[in-house]
């Protein structure tokens, strides 16, 4: 039986319109030019509109009980996509549905937990007040706000900072107040936009943690992140955008190139003849104290590099295979496709 869509986008399109084109001013006596009179034909809901597309036809599905990321450089059209997602904003064109519902149902969005990129809380409220305030508009009772606020703030680590005003808060102390409000609901699915960002070490693994702890507990998780490491440890699936277009989608396992196999191999190498022969074998070229490692691609050509080096008594002190990892992967899809 296959798994239930959450989360169904489809040839998603936005287009904003950026205001009024000033046309340079016509010195006294001349003839307007051919655009000039080809502008004044047009109707004037379109007359000297500058518009950008900021997404153009995404579409994605994200299933029940995964964890997926959603990727892209700044200003690809993540937040665009995800604020659309949210009812928002909404489309120009295509359609976003939630647990089967149209996003712009209120039924769609009752099961749902929301985390922005730059969470505005109210500044002069504490966390527990904070709290209190986001359990009364998600419909809690009483007793179940201060129940689910005091599990909530010990557990993303602002215990002890519970009865401080918010405005007092670092950013990261602010994010992890943004999650737990996220969580207050007990949703479905959570959509966090940029999870991670002004967490430290440590609040990273924390965040990572929590929202490994929501999925064993069946929820659906999509987020956006640029830290690529936590997408690829947390992941079934993701999306990368680029300029506003889809350029990759599925599972990591699918998305990588199994064939673009690196090996990097350090050599104790001494000989400069040997050095540059070695190096003309390799994508790669980097000291490493006394020693130098070789990037190379695939099995043949580091057997190559090896036989190369003993030949010639030079010490093989690490081979280490590499597979094409997701950052790897994000600069090919993300930044080289597409220019």
């Amino acid at each position: 039986m296959s798994a239930r869509a959450i989360i169904e986008v489809q040839d998603v399109v936005k287009v904003f319109s950026l205001g009024l084109v000033r046309l340079p001013e016509r010195p006294p006596g001349t003839e307007p030019t051919a655009i000039e009179q080809l502008i004044a034909k047009l109707p004037a809901s379109d007359k000297l509109h500058r518009r950008v597309e900021a997404v153009k036809g995404v579409s994605f599905s994200v299933f029940e009980n995964e964890i997926f990321g959603f990727l892209g450089p700044n200003g690809a059209g993540k937040t665009t996509t995800l604020k659309m997602l949210l009812g928002l904003i909404f489309p120009t064109r295509g359609s976003a549905r939630l647990f089967g519902r149209a996003v712009t149902d209120p039924e769609a969005r009752r099961k749902l937990g929301f985390l922005p990129e730059n969470p505005y809380l109210y500044q002069y409220l504490t966390g527990n007040e904070l709290m209190d305030f986001c359990g009364r508009l998600v419909g809690l009772s009483a007793f179940d706000r201060r129940k689910r606020t005091s599990e909530l703030i010990e557990r993303v680590g602002l215990g002890h900072a519970a009865d401080r005003p918010v405005r007092k808060y670092s950013k990261g102390m602010m994010q992890r107040l943004g999650l737990a409000q996220a969580l207050l609901g007990e949703p479905e699915l959570l959509v966090l936009d940029e999870p991670m960002t002004g967490l430290d070490p440590i609040g990273r693994k924390e965040v990572r943690d929590l929202m490994l702890e929501e999925k064993k507990k069946g929820r659906t998780l999509l987020f956006s992140s640029h830290i690529l490491s936590d997408v690829e440890m947390l992941c079934d699936r993701v999306a990368i955008i680029h300029r506003g277009e889809m350029s990759a989608y599925g599972k990591l396992s699918d998305l990588l190139r199994a064939d673009a196999r690196h090996v990097e191999i350090e050599v104790a190498v001494t000989d400069d003849a040997l050095r540059s022969a070695l190096s003309a074998k390799a994508l790669r070229v980097d000291p490493m104290g006394d020693n130098t490692v070789f990037t190379v691609e695939g099995d043949a050509t580091a057997d190559a590099v090896i036989d190369e080096a003993r030949k010639h008594g030079a010490r093989i002190v690490a081979v280490t295979p590499r597979r094409e990892s997701l950052e790897d992967l994000f600069v090919r899809k993300a930044l080289v496709s597409g220019g």
